[in-house]
């Protein structure tokens, strides 16, 4: 990558997509701090995962709160938050009134604060295997730009103090190794050359579906999305993700090698464009909370 060709990409990565500008609701972010760390600490305030938190903070949440994890855009992430205290985003705040969302909402609204100053990140979608022995667990990280080291590092933001001492994590959750979270594109290749049970790649181990070839297919069309910024919920579908298990296998095998190159960034930009791959104007939503239904993407 040519140094012309590194600074289009920082550029295109420090700005704002559809997903993360804050919209009517910038004024939210006024006087927030401007480092990652913070920024990280800020966010794990702010958010609830629906139904993983439950067991590490001792809340439930009621049912009729569940609609919130299908929050798509930063603005109506905020407003909500907004809705449910008044205060400061960077106020410390308990668990019942932060968002309700998962890894994907972590990420995003980490994305959105960062970008609010600057700071080149993008959404990776892919699969962990630091929360259930021999499984990868379907999951959302944000890439940060080191410059001093000239390459992206990944950053789990929903890594608090109290989940890296439940899960026992051994990693600086600001460097997570690319073996311990695998970007869709890897977890394609591995289950592609035979190295890797697509079985093995999921939800959640105790649950049936959904896992499989299937399952990490979808996750190569959305991390070529994420990195498009188009960070769309994780249970969105639309075009190749729908398709017969056969389709397409070059064209996807290609997403995968140039999705994780370090020189890839224009031909992420020109795969996006490919028929299939394009997020369009209504997805599927398979919501957890609403069932199946057609959603309009923000």
């Amino acid at each position: 990558m040519t140094a012309g060709e590194a600074t289009l990409m920082l550029d295109y990565y420090a700005s704002h997509g559809p997903i993360t500008d804050p919209g009517p609701e910038a004024a939210a972010f006024a006087g927030l701090p401007a480092d990652l760390p913070s920024l990280t600490r800020i966010v794990q305030g702010l958010v609830f995962h629906y139904f993983a938190d439950e067991h590490i903070f001792g809340w439930k949440p009621p049912k009729e709160r569940m609609p919130e994890i299908d929050a798509r855009a930063v603005p109506a992430m905020l407003a909500r938050l907004t809705a449910l205290d008044g205060r400061p985003l960077a106020e410390p705040r308990p668990p019942e009134r932060r968002i309700l969302g998962c890894c994907r909402d972590f990420t995003v609204l980490l994305g959105a604060m960062a970008r609010h100053h600057r700071i080149p990140v993008r959404a990776r979608v892919g699969f962990a295997t630091y929360f259930s022995p021999n499984f990868y667990t379907d999951h959302e990280v944000l890439e940060w730009w080191d410059a001093r080291q000239g390459r992206w590092r990944l950053l789990d933001p929903e890594l608090s103090e109290r989940h890296l001492a439940h899960f026992k994590i051994d990693f600086d959750p600001f460097d997570v190794p690319r073996d311990r979270f695998l970007v869709g594109g890897r977890a394609w290749q591995l289950c592609r050359a035979g190295a890797a049970d697509p079985n093995s790649f999921g939800l959640d181990p105790r649950a049936p579906e959904p896992r499989g070839f299937r399952f990490v297919r979808g996750h190569v069309v959305q991390d070529l999305a994420a990195l498009n910024k188009m960070e769309l919920l994780l249970w969105d579908i639309w075009g190749l993700m729908q398709a017969e298990p056969d389709a397409a296998l070059p064209l996807l095998d290609e997403v995968a090698e140039r999705t994780q190159a370090a020189d890839g960034f224009t031909d992420v930009r020109r795969l996006y464009a490919t028929p299939g791959l394009t997020v369009p104007a209504r997805v599927l939503c398979l919501s957890p909370a609403r069932g199946p239904h057609e959603a309009v993407v923000a």
